[in-house]
């Protein structure tokens, strides 16, 4: 679905975290380079906990 530099948002209330494959994930232990889509199964947000459902492609950062 995504590129690997395609940026993901949180699409809960109140939180829009954009997990960004070039930081990673250091509260989760996701090393830098990890595309959205290599995420493993049970990720959670950092900032909310939400699951990979609640995330969506932000138009124009490669998800085409």
């Amino acid at each position: 679905m995504g590129g690997s530099d395609c940026l993901y948002q949180c699409q809960t209330t109140n939180c829009g975290y954009l997990y960004d494959p070039k930081r990673g994930d250091r509260k989760g232990k996701i090393e830098k380079g990890t595309s959205f889509d290599d995420l493993p199964e049970d990720w959670k947000c950092p900032v909310c906990g939400a699951g990979k459902k609640m995330f969506k492609p932000v138009p124009g950062t490669g998800c085409d």
